[in-house]
């Protein structure tokens, strides 16, 4: 690993806190770039204007590209790896993500380099990594650099040094169809090739010659640096007390939208698409978000859109730039050239200032770096939303999960909104894909893609986490994340989606690792530093103890299937006596309901009379939600027991079929498919998809799980189609009997209103005395009780 400082100010700074580097001045001759330049110069492979071939698409430089040296007109080039580029995706704003990055891609270099030599990275230090006003490097990356001269770092094993020591280890690749006898003219057609859709403003000038020295080569790496440089047109923004903002910061993008649509004709209502949906709007107690089904109501109608109008009524786009230079925030202005950006295009001139070519889009890529200098995440993926920004390394992040066999969907349930990815796509198609499945939110848009890069690079280096998970629903993911802050936070999902929206990338990327590994976390408020200049609001996720799980709770489910093996026992030693069996199984039922219901009078707080003390009511306030949460996670991110697949398989073959949700999984895929099939799996996870409630399909799992058991029993059938809801259902009811019989009334009887499930019932353990899985065995046991063996019983 090379590291270098952009500048002699960022070498002076490292040396201050004893790191010798050089910068990329110090190099010369070797030479630097980013990997959008060598992307660029792949472009001419091939190009002949003759034979009308247009010569190698612009593709995506990766890491093993990147860690290469090359040989152009005999100079030799170092090529900075994508991940720092901050002109393409906004993860390279974040220096923490920077560093997370780094540690997967060496992670990636020391299991998959196979050439000759060792692989060299190239680590810039630059401008944005410096904090306290540029006095200082950012503490993230000093760590980094520390660990990396101690020589390991991420799993992998590292030696850093000077570019120079490494030129006889590194693997040497020659652009020859880029040399001046191959007759390629780098300026015959200044239309092609010249710079990638995404290139802006940035490189290292410490790298150029004088122009007056530039050869062709440093002229054609020069136009595609300063081809598309960014000039800044918009005012700053400082608001004071006197300045009223334009926009009311009530309003959301879905009011400016419903807005632009009538200038249009068209009548649309400014409903909330923010999380959570519509779709789970029936159900919003289970989730924990504060139900506020009025929230454009009850705004204050003060607060009005001062939007200009002509003579005509209409929107007046001139004066609605004029009013560009008076916005006082950036998220006023980013308002106001969205609303430019749907109602002219992106390239619209407003010749703002009386300049002429300041188009929409020039703009907003000048408030994207703006609000990427501010660290003003929610704004940022805004306008990422706006300009349909696209994560550079989507679609071999797609075909990552699926080549780990993980399919794909995007947007929020039911089909047909939520898309399905099993196949491969084009990055196109795949980022229409991700923005017709987000409906009207750019922001979840941009918000999925993230994620989507995040999973695979979980994939990639903790592939454990993804153990019997078949289908990454990203929709459910996102929904849960908000969840998770709503209920942390002690806020409402208004509060929860924006607080979510505003997480920096490593927040972000951090509270999926959580959500994926299965542990207890919590989320709480923190402080940002004192140098920090982000609005954004600031968390800390911590792993918590087990207080709201015990070790033998956790474990529960092996000793529900000891003791259902138990059961088995007194099955063979009965001839098949069904009522043995029932017996056996109420015999897992101790009779201390009522002291839990002391404990938990009111779904929302211990009782204050309870008689085990307040450690006891502490311990119970710290365990109310805990499997609710768990199944929620757990249905969220499609996960299921080991070897479940194989046991529905196994248990379709004693009935005609599994009927879920309305849908049927007919036996007859028994005859099509094995067992251990893949295809058999996805048409299992096919049929649970269908129920958009993630904890309600968890119950349904569980409700798979025990109905399995009799797979092993000596019993050629079970009946026809089993419904598989109605055992869940029938298993509440024996639940909310058998509560008042200990005399609960009023919301601890309460149900949730999309299921009918009771949300005591969904907040119950597995097993234990009063366990999930306990009532789920009495319901399968009454449901089949028709169908099981009544033959004489040989016990006494």
């Amino acid at each position: 690993v090379t590291v270098l400082a952009e500048s002699n100010q960022i070498k002076s700074l490292l040396q201050d806190h004893g790191i010798s580097v050089q910068s990329i001045a110090d190099i010369h001759p070797l030479r630097v770039q980013p990997a959008r330049i060598l992307s660029n110069l792949y472009t001419m492979l091939g190009r002949n204007r003759k034979m009308k071939l247009s010569g190698r698409p612009h593709r995506h430089i990766g890491v093993l590209g990147t860690s290469k040296l090359y040989v152009i007109r005999n100079q030799i080039f170092a090529f900075t790896p994508q991940f720092t580029d901050q002109h393409h995706f906004y993860l390279a704003l974040d220096n923490q993500m920077i560093v997370e990055m780094l540690k997967t891609e060496l992670a990636y270099l020391t299991s998959c380099w196979r050439m000759t030599g060792r692989p060299t990275l190239t680590f810039p230090i630059t401008h944005t990594m410096l904090v306290n006003d540029g006095t200082d490097i950012h503490p993230a990356v000093l760590a980094t650099i520390r660990k990396l001269e101690d020589g390991y770092f991420g799993g992998a094993r590292v030696k850093i040094g000077k570019l120079s020591e490494f030129l006889t280890t590194s693997f040497h690749t020659y652009l020859s169809f880029l040399d001046p006898d191959c007759g390629v003219k780098l300026f015959d057609d200044p239309d092609e090739g010249r710079s990638s859709p995404d290139s802006e403003d940035g490189g290292y000038s410490a790298d150029f010659c004088e122009r007056e020295s530039q050869d062709e080569l440093d002229q054609y790496i020069n136009d595609i640096l300063q081809s598309t440089a960014l000039k800044s047109y918009l005012p700053p923004t400082s608001k004071t007390a006197n300045q009223p903002p334009v926009f009311s910061a009530n309003h959301s993008t879905e009011e400016i939208l419903s807005l632009m649509a009538r200038t249009k004709g068209l009548e649309v209502p400014a409903v909330s698409m923010s999380l959570p949906t519509k779709v789970l709007n029936t159900h919003r107690k289970s989730l924990n978000l504060v139900d506020n089904p009025h929230f454009f109501e009850t705004k204050d109608h003060g607060n009005v859109l001062h939007l200009p109008k002509d003579a005509r009524g209409e929107l007046d786009c001139r004066k609605l730039v004029e009013q560009l230079k008076e916005c006082p925030t950036l998220h006023d202005q980013a308002d106001i050239l969205y609303i430019l950006h749907i109602l002219k295009g992106a390239e619209w001139d407003t010749e703002l200032d009386g300049q002429a070519g300041v188009t929409v889009h020039s703009l907003l890529n000048e408030l994207y770096r703006k609000a990427g200098l501010n660290q003003e995440w929610g704004l940022i993926r805004y306008i990422s939303g706006i300009l349909k920004k696209r994560v550079e390394v989507l679609a071999e992040a797609c075909t990552d999960l699926l080549s780990h066999h993980k399919q794909l969907t995007v947007g929020l349930p039911p089909e047909p909104r939520e898309k399905v990815i099993t196949a491969p796509l084009p990055p196109e198609e795949l980022v229409d894909l991700i923005y017709e499945a987000s409906g009207q939110d750019i922001s979840i848009a941009v918000l999925t893609q993230e994620i989507i890069l995040y999973l695979a690079m979980y994939v990639r280096s903790q592939p454990s986490l993804f153990v019997e998970m078949l289908r990454l629903r990203i929709g459910l993911i996102i929904q849960v994340m908000a969840t998770e802050l709503a209920r942390s936070l002690k806020c409402s999902g208004e509060e929860a989606s924006e607080s979510l929206m505003n997480l920096s990338p490593f927040d972000m990327k951090n509270l999926l690792h959580h959500i994926l590994s299965g542990k207890e976390f919590g989320v709480e408020r923190s402080l940002r530093p004192g140098d920090s200049s982000s609005s954004s609001p600031a968390i800390s996720i911590h792993e918590m103890g087990h207080s709201g799980a015990t070790k033998t709770e956790r474990s529960g489910i092996t000793k529900l299937k000891s003791e259902i093996k138990q059961v088995r026992g007194f099955w063979q030693h009965s001839s098949g006596n069904a009522a043995v069996l029932l017996l056996c199984c109420f015999r897992f039922i101790p009779a201390r309901l009522s002291c839990w219901l002391q404990r938990s009078s009111t779904p929302s707080s211990p009782t204050s009379t309870s008689p085990t003390g307040s450690s006891a009511q502490s311990s119970w306030g710290d365990r109310k939600g805990q499997w609710l949460r768990r199944r929620r996670l757990d249905g969220a991110i499609n996960r299921v027991p080991v070897g479940f697949y194989e046991k529905v398989w196994k248990i379709l073959q004693k009935c005609h079929g599994l009927s879920i949700d309305g849908y049927v999984l007919p036996s007859s895929t028994t005859r099509e498919m094995t067992p251990c099939e893949i295809k058999f799996a996805v048409h299992v996870e096919s049929v649970l998809n269908h129920v958009p409630q993630p904890e309600y399909r968890q119950l349904l799992v569980e409700a798979l799980l025990v109905l399995t058991f009799l797979s092993d029993v000596e019993v050629s059938t079970i009946g026809g189609i089993i419904h598989v809801d109605r055992i869940v259902h029938m298993a509440n009811d024996l639940f909310l009997q058998e509560l008042k019989s200990f005399g609960a009334t009023g919301r601890i009887l309460e149900k949730d209103v999309a299921t009918g499930i009771c949300h005591f019932f969904y907040d119950s353990a597995p097993s234990g005395a009063y366990g999930t899985m306990t009532y789920l065995t009495k319901a399968i046991i009454i449901y089949l009780h028709d169908f099981l063996p009544s033959t004489g019983c040989a016990m006494q």
